[in-house]
């Protein structure tokens, strides 16, 4: 391998051009095999592309650069030849140069299209075909990337002439060469197609947020080019018409997007974003309403007669997407949806474009509404059927969920319009949509094993639901705006007018009770979901309403309708096939029949549906089926046995057979003993209701139109293939109606909605403050989610507030939750080095998310103050060649490591309390700073095991003045719990003053991330307290500690006026000051309130977040002087 590198950099090192472009060829090949090629690509970039060569030789260094990563000082030399070329006399040496513009890295373009900005702007005139192409080719990928928008952004001169390139690449559209204008026409439909789709280009595997400038940068590039096209509308559409067809493609879309821009308004809002409303403001006022409609009209008579007339599907594809994109505009007419929507069905049949059949069906049910009502229901069922055989599921939910939503429509619109005294359109109705051979045998055979029936009526249903819902306001006139408007046409805003196609749904669905799926229920849970909300809202337990008591004729039918629908689905018990359903169809049968108008005469009739739903309910009580068990008999039961009490305790006669078969059941062995329990009473339930008609408990079995059952199982317990499928068949069905009738706003349409008022295409993330008032550095951090790729990047902003220089400072990133590193490590660590005071430092770690779950980030700062500075405990790796005591020394001292972990911002609940302990010792040996192994009272948290919290930890701080622990537990509910408790050492009283009490204070301070934690621990302060000390502190309430506190001042009072009176000397007020103080801090810490004034005492109120703050500073200051004290006693 060496040797024919070799010989390939002795080949680029010769003049020969046909030996360098062979040796080019044949690195390009080793790079194709998966060859290391930057010894060749150095060659490469030195002796072809720095140095005079032919455009060939030029074309295939350039291919090799692409395929390998140049050094820094590498691409300095690309960029000095790029220089050169530009002035090289052969225009094809040039155009190969241009060609290697969009490889350039962002860093480095901005300075190069700077310096050669004139060299460029001259290709745009060079009488070369070739070279005129590739500058429109390269600029028109480049100028429409995000980098390159970021980058205009902070240089005004660059924007200028970006620009005016822009302008130039619009001019070649109408350039003489063909090959040139179809590469224009391109580049403008990519910079269309960019602002339109919002596609964010990643670079660090970040997505780059834009902001208001860059908007509103790309918004005057699109403004500019619209006006541009609008303008010379004709011109272009003359152009495009002489271009060879299979270039004629690329036309078609600028020309349209920038038509239906001006026609609908949306370049108004564009000129808006891009802050210039002069730019272009001219011609748009001098088109009226009419000439936009002309303009449009225009482009489609242009365009028609490629849909007819062309051979190559993808152009008619093409040209019938942008008809039907253009005809939504204000004035446009169904016959331009039409023409499009049957010339895009012709290519279902078409061998050479079977592949993209999902794409025709999404073309044609996504914009149905576009046509008129009896076009919508000649193609329904052609349309039923094609979805019927798409292969791939999502789009063929989606195209369910727009044929049901289209059904729903058609229906109501056209009874509204019937009620208006239109005259009635055949077909309309949901029966006779959905009347199709296919579609009715699916239905209605029992063991079909097609799935599509059950996303039929899944989504059929959904549809239904989707429908009682208030429908979404729509402020603009788009797509939507009319699927809505005919919605809110049929319902006539009307509470009700949703139930009249949900009854024929559940009429055409109904033989899906009868289904055999293999154990899936999800399709027949829905169904009958939607007939117990409809038999709640129409009331069928009391029966048909009559026009004495108010009803309309509209309710008395459809009452009717549910009647009659009930006692077939009673007469279909017979024929369940699915154990699970058979109780399920029971429940909604009893729940909500009207027992009260059944023909008495007919009780000892096998057919009266009460005697059915009995023997129904026998044959699921005593079902010994072998596969009863696997079906989850014990829900049936259950089910059976409260739709049995409910049912008895509303009809004596009910209630007379249920009670002889629930003491059958008893009595058998089929039944357990929670099952047995539960007939006794409801047969004591059943005997109180019979024996008291008119006390019975008002409301108590009263239909709320809940379906109390579900497919979802616990597939821990019961892992069974159908309830994976129905899991599976659930999400589908719910992602395309909710993407379809509630989607949710892209985020251009969210700004083009809203207005200009909005500040940003993307609202900034807000920055969180991780770190407390005392801490050296201010740390604040926010995060970006990107869903499509599933990574979570935290962004940190660190800044050092000391007003010396912080050596080292160590940001540590842990995980928890379903987040992880893609080097597989626990945590990310970030060493910054020289933290200039006031100077803030940006960092960023990037995380991958694995599966859904609750997750988070733990950020901990680690301080080194005198790292690299030679002083004792400044140390890095191992101890192998030092002397023994000198490293017993180092490894007894203890570190020089400040560390602090806040949660406080984080937590919303709060409680804070005050506690009471004995201390031990007299004298300094009190003190808080002497007893560094533990606390005074804290013994190893033994009690905590009791509690739900795992993950526990805790960090104490010990001053001279008091003490401070810190203290964090995980809940097992993925609930957070931090504590804070600040102790005073009252070492100076005790020593000074003489008080003999050994009572000391201390102030509990709780937050959570939920209010339940701290709601638990509130209700027994005394209990929590023990469990946290073993027993060694007592809580003491708020006003006793007010008591205290005043009490204690008094004596101090007295006895610093005492003081003051034995020694009047001037070195006494400062230690009664300074005793003073004392209590004042101790107050401060505890958080005590006192309403009395006590002279000139400085006593505040505090708040727990201020105690806290001043607590911690005050014991991280003595920490930071002691440890600056040890520092100086080594040195020295």
């Amino acid at each position: 391998m060496d040797i024919l590198f070799a010989q390939i950099q002795a080949d680029l090192r010769s003049n020969d051009a046909l030996r360098q472009s062979g040796a080019l060829l044949q690195a390009l090949q080793q790079s194709a095999a998966g060859r290391d090629i930057a010894v060749i690509a150095k060659s490469a970039v030195e002796e072809i592309v720095a140095a005079p060569a032919s455009a060939v030789c030029k074309k295939l260094a350039f291919d090799v650069i692409r395929s390998t990563r140049l050094t820094p000082d590498l691409w300095d030399t690309v960029c000095t030849g790029i220089r050169n070329d530009f002035h090289f006399p052969d225009p094809d040496v040039t155009a190969a140069a241009v060609s290697i513009l969009a490889a350039i890295p962002s860093y480095r373009l901005a300075k190069l299209i700077s310096d050669c900005n004139k060299e460029i702007s001259d290709c745009f005139d060079s009488p070369s075909d070739n070279l005129r192409f590739s500058i429109t080719e390269t600029l028109g990928c480049v100028l429409a990337r995000d980098d390159l928008v970021t980058l205009c952004e902070n240089n005004v001169n660059l924007l200028d002439r970006v620009s005016a390139w822009w302008a130039r690449i619009g001019a070649n559209m109408l350039d003489r060469s063909d090959a040139v204008s179809k590469v224009a026409f391109d580049s403008v439909g990519r910079l269309f197609q960019e602002f339109g789709t919002k596609r964010m280009s990643k670079l660090a595997g970040d997505k780059l947020v834009d902001s208001e400038n860059s908007l509103a940068i790309r918004s005057n590039w699109v403004s500019s080019m619209v006006d541009f096209v609008w303008k010379k509308r004709r011109a272009l559409m003359a152009r495009s018409l002489i271009l060879p067809v299979e270039n004629f493609r690329a036309t078609v879309f600028p020309i349209v997007y920038s038509v239906k821009a001006v026609a609908s308004g949306g370049v108004e809002v564009i000129r808006k974003l891009s802050k210039s409303s002069s730019v272009g403001g001219g011609g748009a006022e001098v088109d009226s309403d009419a000439q936009k409609l002309v303009g449009v009209s225009d482009v489609v008579t242009h365009l028609a007669p490629f849909l007819v007339s062309s051979l190559e599907p993808a152009l008619i594809y093409e040209v019938g997407i942008n008809m039907l994109y253009l005809a939504d505009v204000p004035g446009g007419k169904t016959e331009w949806a039409s023409q499009s929507t049957i010339a895009i069905l012709t290519l279902w049949d078409r061998q050479e474009f079977a592949s993209a059949r999902e794409s025709i069906v999404r073309a044609v049910v996504t914009n149905l509404h576009l046509l008129d009502l009896n076009m919508q229901v000649s193609l329904f069922k052609r349309l039923l059927l094609m979805v019927r055989n798409l292969r791939a599921e999502s789009d063929r939910m989606h195209a369910l969920a727009c044929i049901c939503r289209t059904a729903l429509c058609v229906d109501l619109f056209a009874k509204e319009s019937v009620r208006r005294g239109q005259k009635p359109l055949a077909g309309t109705d949901i029966a006779s949509l959905f009347e199709d051979a296919r579609v009715n045998d699916d239905l209605k055979s029992t063991t079909s094993k097609n799935i599509f029936r059950e996303e039929l009526v899944a989504s059929l249903v959904e549809s239904c639901f989707q429908l009682s819902l208030p429908l979404p306001e729509q402020k603009n006139s788009g797509m939507e705006g009319r699927v809505i408007g005919a919605l809110a046409y049929g319902t006539g805003y009307g509470a009700l007018n949703w139930t009249e196609p949900s009854l024929e749904v559940v009429e055409v669905c109904r033989p899906c009770v009868k289904w055999d799926c293999d154990g899936r229920t999800y399709a027949i849970d829905c169904y009958l979901k939607l007939l117990v909300r409809l038999c709640c809202i129409y009331d069928t337990r009391g029966g048909v309403k009559r026009v004495k008591d108010g009803a309309s004729q509209d309710q008395i039918l459809n009452e009717t309708r549910l009647q009659n629908l009930q006692r077939e689905l009673v007469k279909d018990l017979r024929e369940v096939n699915t154990p699970r359903i058979l109780a399920r169809l029971i429940w909604a049968i009893a729940e909500h029949i009207d027992i009260e108008g059944l023909d008495p005469l007919l009780a000892d009739d096998p057919d009266d549906p009460l005697n059915v739903i009995i023997s129904n309910i026998h044959k699921v009580l005593f079902n010994v089926d072998s596969t009863a068990d696997t079906t989850n008999r014990v829900q049936d039961v259950q089910a059976v046995l409260i739709s049995a009490q409910r049912l008895g305790s509303r009809h004596p006669r009910a209630g007379q057979l249920l009670t002889k078969e629930l003491e059958e059941f008893r009595t058998n062995a089929l039944a357990d003993s929670v099952s047995k329990h539960q007939c006794r009473l409801i047969l004591q339930r059943i005997k109180y209701a019979s024996g008291h008609p008119d006390s019975r408990w008002a409301g108590v079995t009263a239909a709320r139109g809940d379906y109390p059952f579900s497919h979802h199982k616990l597939t821990v317990q019961f892992y069974e293939a159908s309830a994976a499928q129905d899991r599976k068949l659930e999400g589908l069905v719910h992602k395309a109606i909710l993407e379809l009738w509630r989607p949710d706003p892209s985020e251009l349409t969210l700004l083009l909605t809203k207005g200009v008022d909005s500040t940003s295409l993307k609202v900034p993330p807000t920055a969180n403050t991780l770190t407390g008032s005392s801490d050296p550095c201010y740390v604040e951090g926010y995060h970006l989610a990107d869903s499509s790729d599933g990574r979570i990047t935290l962004h940190l902003k660190v800044l050092n507030l000391t007003e010396l220089e912080l050596n080292r400072v160590d940001v540590r990133v842990g995980l928890s939750g379903a987040l992880y590193y893609m080097d597989g490590s626990s945590q990310a660590v970030r060493q910054l080095r020289n933290l200039v005071s006031q100077d803030p430092v940006l960092c960023s770690v990037t995380v991958g998310v694995s599966h859904f779950e609750r997750c988070a980030l733990w950020v901990q700062v680690l301080y080194y103050p005198f790292y690299g500075s030679g002083a004792v405990g400044d140390y890095e790796g191992d101890y192998a060649e030092e002397d023994p005591q000198v490293m017993r020394q180092k490894r007894s001292l203890r570190p020089e490591l400040v560390e602090f972990f806040r949660l406080w911002p984080s937590l919303p609940a709060i409680v804070e309390y005050t506690g009471t302990y004995i201390y031990e010792g007299s004298g300094f040996q009190a003190t808080a700073a002497q007893q560094y192994g533990a606390s005074p009272f804290l013994s190893g948290l033994k009690s905590l095991s009791s509690k739900p919290f795992h993950k526990v930890c805790s960090h104490i701080i010990r001053t001279v003045a008091g003490f401070q622990l810190c203290y964090a537990a995980k809940t097992w509910h993925g609930g957070f719990l931090g504590l804070m408790i600040f102790g005073a050492s009252e070492v100076s009283r005790n020593v000074d003053l003489g008080d003999e009490t050994t009572t000391m204070m201390c102030k509990f301070v709780v937050r959570a991330s939920d209010a339940s934690i701290t709601k638990e621990i509130g209700s027994d302060l005394q209990g929590w307290l023990d469990d946290l000390t073993d027993g060694g502190v007592e809580y003491m309430p708020e006003d006793e500690v007010k008591s205290t506190a005043a009490e204690r001042l008094r004596i101090s009072m007295e006895r610093i006026a005492l003081l003051k009176a034995a020694q009047p000397r001037p070195k006494t007020p400062k230690s009664d000051d300074e005793e003073d103080e004392e209590e004042d801090n101790d107050k401060k810490k505890d958080g005590d309130e006192d309403d009395k004034k006590k002279g000139p005492s400085t006593l505040s109120k505090l708040t727990a977040e201020e105690a806290e703050h001043q607590a911690l500073q005050a014991a991280v200051l003595q920490e930071w002087h002691m440890l600056c004290k040890d520092r100086c006693t080594e040195v020295n």
